[in-house]
């Protein structure tokens, strides 16, 4: 870790806004020479896009590009590549890899997606199926995943796979970085509740991988998706936010505006899920400054699923606070989205579509559990199928 100190962090943003002033530079260029200087994720390694710095300097460098007015990287586009792919890569990758896919991963040139959800695999990831099987120096990849976000506008996905069926479920998978772009690679729409095909299926159909496309040692592909499962945990639950950030500010501004709708009973409701709110967001500071010394652990859970229940619960709300207007459905057209839009959208869609968040990035019946085994330390639940082979379980 470097001597680093905020001072250090502003003397280096100067000298990047000073050789490339963000009202003159393009976008891109500005973004690349950023991650050149060390500017992206300061905790990263020098050379990777950071500069072995403390995690909380971020904020120094983030709150002097804002002052200057600098363009972001349109972290909502991309956020499975900066929030799953890149500390996967960072803890698993070769040299060669972190050199080749970070720096455009990071600058939103190159959006990536996450296959790792079949249509038997859901909760129960290490069931999954899809198989790779080792031809020479590549690998032939056959099988279904699905809701895959922005699988659609995906240039790379990480992807698990079953390399040997012989072994019980969770020492037979394999890891890889698959091109989605590549010959027998289908990206199929799937329309949700709200209207949208946000999430995609995916079909591959003798899908050829370079080994050298391979995250982690043949066979651990499990141990490697649990780092990319923990990160997905916080990166769903645990961003930063003000007081009053996000859908509890929305609901209580429509409390302020609408006085005529106010009943007690929903009075108690507004006034227990913004304490929720508070505590969950105080919660994910403590989070994040773990995170500054750490690794993602078992607690992304507990932040991810305070954070379902919470967007569930207030959308519920709101949309008994607007009257009418919650029963109004803004726009039920068929789009592909790059990127879910929660607080731009109507109070309809915000309510559909946190149904979703107690499904994506681990249900939580099954945060439930690593919370009660991993944190609470409580017995685990009986697993029949421990030590049986993948390919003698039932189906």
């Amino acid at each position: 870790m470097s001597t680093l100190t905020a001072d250090d962090l502003r003397a280096r943003v100067a000298d990047l806004l000073a050789a490339h002033p963000p009202a003159s530079t393009e976008r891109l260029e500005f973004l690349r020479a950023r991650f050149d200087a060390g500017l992206a994720w300061v905790h990263y390694p020098a050379g990777l896009g950071g500069l072995d710095a403390p995690r909380e300097l971020q904020n120094v460098v983030e709150a002097e590009l804002a002052k200057a007015g600098a363009p972001d990287n349109n972290p909502r586009r991309i956020g499975i590549g900066l929030g799953m792919a890149a500390p996967t890569i960072l803890r698993f990758g070769t040299e060669e890899q972190k050199k080749r896919y970070l720096r455009p991963l990071w600058t939103g040139e190159e959006v990536w997606c996450q296959l790792f959800s079949e249509p038997g695999a859901g909760s129960d990831l290490a069931a999954l199926g899809t198989r790779a099987v080792q031809d020479g120096d590549s690998w032939v990849v056959n099988g279904q995943k699905v809701w895959t976000s922005v699988a659609h506008i995906a240039r790379f996905a990480i992807l698990v796979t079953r390399s040997n069926p012989d072994v019980p479920k969770h020492q037979g998978m394999t890891y890889f970085i698959c091109d989605m772009t590549d010959p027998g690679v289908e990206v199929r729409p799937l329309r949700q509740l709200t209207g949208e095909a946000e999430f995609n299926e995916v079909f591959l159909s003798g899908v050829r991988i370079p080994d050298a496309n391979r995250l982690g040692a043949v066979g651990e592909g499990w141990k490697v998706a649990q780092t990319t499962l923990m990160n997905e945990r916080v990166a769903i639950g645990g961003n930063a936010i003000p007081r009053e950030g996000g859908l509890i500010g929305m609901v209580s501004k429509t409390w302020r505006d609408r006085p005529e709708l106010r009943t007690p009973e929903l009075h108690d409701r507004l006034l227990k899920l913004w304490v929720e709110a508070e505590a969950a967001r105080l919660a994910g500071t403590r989070l994040r400054q773990q995170l500054a010394v750490g690794a993602p652990g078992p607690e992304g859970s507990a932040m991810k699923l305070a954070f379902a229940n919470l967007q569930q619960a207030l959308t519920g709300l709101e949309i008994e606070l607007s009257g009418e207007d919650g029963l109004r459905y803004d726009d039920w057209t068929l789009r592909r989205p790059e990127k879910v839009d929660m607080l731009g959208r109507g109070p309809g869609y915000r309510y559909l579509r946190a149904k979703g968040n107690s499904i994506e990035g681990g249900t939580s019946e099954v945060l439930r559990n690593i919370i009660s085994e991993r944190v609470l330390g409580l017995p685990s639940e009986p697993r029949v199928d421990k030590d049986v082979a993948w390919k003698d379980l039932p189906r």
